[in-house]
């Protein structure tokens, strides 16, 4: 497997949209992903993400989206329409458990709403087993299983633990993203994240983006927090 760069996504879990553009303001130097989540996005609305497309920044916009194939097609068709001038949002997620035709559906509806915008299509990932379910034997299968899935709707990657990113990389090409959160640099705290890595374990297995977020948040200085990650992966 060659070894590629990967990419830093600051998740901002806050409480309020003043610690939202307060932490912005200070990534801004070396952060140029935010990750905006049902907490923020559901306390901010829209206007979170917009206010980071005009700060010149991409957007994650995390909500993975679960339902009826007609309501997530809406979905995604109203999240490219968060756009500012020529951006969208970078990526969105949604749960490859909503099933083939869901996932297709929203395909379609991020390429015909992306065209009639004019503007890029936003990646589109499947959600396989979330970082907070603790490693059992069938995890991996599982998220294998849900990965090909994803790949065969047509979506761009996955978002999937480091601990199973080697594996899907191997399967699924070097073309397939694969977006890992539950990093934590050594010494961190876990949490309530069952299956983490440092960025340098995640990098090594092949993961694309690395979404870390209290590490960097709840850190007394997040900018040296982040800067310190960045060369981890540069190292």
């Amino acid at each position: 497997m060659d070894k590629r760069k990967a990419q830093l996504i600051v998740a901002l879990d806050v409480g309020t949209l003043t610690e939202a553009k307060k932490l912005i303001k200070a990534l801004s130097r070396d952060v140029e992903i935010f990750k905006v989540g049902s907490q923020l996005f559901t306390l901010c609305g829209p206007q979170i993400v917009r206010d980071l497309l005009k700060a010149g920044k991409k957007v994650f916009l995390d909500l993975k989206f679960h339902d009826i194939p007609n309501t997530v097609a809406n979905a995604v068709e109203a999240a490219v329409g968060l756009k500012h001038r020529d951006k969208t949002i970078f990526m969105c997620t949604l749960h490859t458990q909503g099933g083939k035709e869901m996932l297709q559906r929203a395909v379609e509806a991020a390429a015909k709403a992306s065209q009639a915008a004019g503007v890029k299509r936003p990646l589109l990932l499947g959600i396989t087993v979330l970082t907070s379910d603790a490693k059992e034997d069938s995890i991996g299968n599982l998220v294998l299983e849900r990965a090909l899935l994803a790949k065969e709707a047509g979506l761009d990657g996955v978002v999937a633990s480091s601990q199973e990113a080697a594996m899907i990389r191997q399967r699924l090409g070097d073309d397939f993203i694969i977006v890992t959160p539950g990093i934590r640099p050594a010494g961190a705290e876990a949490g309530d994240q069952k299956r983490v890595t440092t960025p340098a374990q995640a990098q090594a297995n092949g993961s694309d983006f690395l979404v870390v977020g209290r590490p960097v948040v709840k850190a007394e200085n997040p900018s040296r927090a982040a800067t310190m990650i960045l060369e981890e992966l540069d190292r």
